[in-house]
């Protein structure tokens, strides 16, 4: 492998990990108060519950997806039951159906914030770049999904992509497994990586603000409830 592909494929990813993380620490130490979303449903409602119901209603699956075919080797799932006949079908209908409906989402969230003008006005350039860049990373996913396996149906992603992903992971990455995969998958792959190297940098950490204000209250609530029984 030449020196672009090793830069590609090894150093972009582990850039893109190690800003993630370490955005997010400074982010959280130095600039709480903006961490979560500034909010525009005061400005439109119907165009923001119907684009954040599907977005939300379509991504938790996706991501499970992606979790599930990334790391869990082909070989456990096979040992399990799951051949690849079954898993390709999943897949294909289980991934394509809510790959449509996150991107149904999305492109109605992004429609929104440029076609009201007040939402627009609230809106940052970052804003922007999230927007365009969340939609594309869900449209080449869907291409994937249901045009590149069908135009390829000889390429299997747990093969080359999967079997790559989880060397990153224990730092033994190995760029020749790269080499093969469709372009589709290969935009898909890179333009998720920088998303993850530009969340700390955006509103998409406001992510992590629901479930860390939950403990915060659950901890005030408890404090309450031991002191008003300390006081009994």
């Amino acid at each position: 492998m030449n020196m672009i592909d090793q830069f590609i494929w090894v150093i972009f990813p582990y850039l893109c990990m190690m800003t993630f993380a370490v955005g997010h620490i400074f982010r959280y130490r130095y600039d709480q108060f903006n961490w979560t979303a500034k909010s525009s449903e005061f400005i439109e409602k119907k165009q923001l519950m119907i684009g954040s119901l599907l977005f939300h209603i379509g991504i938790i699956p996706v991501v499970m997806g992606h979790v599930a075919g990334l790391g869990i080797p082909k070989s456990w799932m096979n040992a399990i039951g799951v051949n690849d006949h079954l898993y390709h079908i999943g897949a294909m209908y289980g991934g394509g159906f809510f790959g449509v409906v996150t991107f149904a989402g999305m492109l109605i969230l992004t429609a929104r914030r440029l076609s009201k003008k007040n939402v627009r006005r609230l809106s940052s350039a970052s804003d922007m770049i999230v927007n365009g860049l969340l939609l594309f990373i869900v449209f080449m996913g869907m291409f994937s999904t249901l045009v590149t396996n069908n135009v390829q149906p000889e390429f299997d992603y747990r093969e080359t992509i999967s079997v790559w992903f989880r060397n990153l992971l224990i730092f033994r990455p190995d760029a020749s497994y790269m080499a093969e995969v469709p372009m589709s998958f290969q935009i898909h792959i890179l333009a998720g990586f920088l998303i993850f190297a530009l969340w700390p940098f955006t509103r998409l950490v406001h992510v992590w603000s629901v479930p860390l204000n939950y403990a915060r209250r659950s901890y005030i609530l408890y404090r309450k409830h031991r002191q008003h029984n300390a006081g009994q």
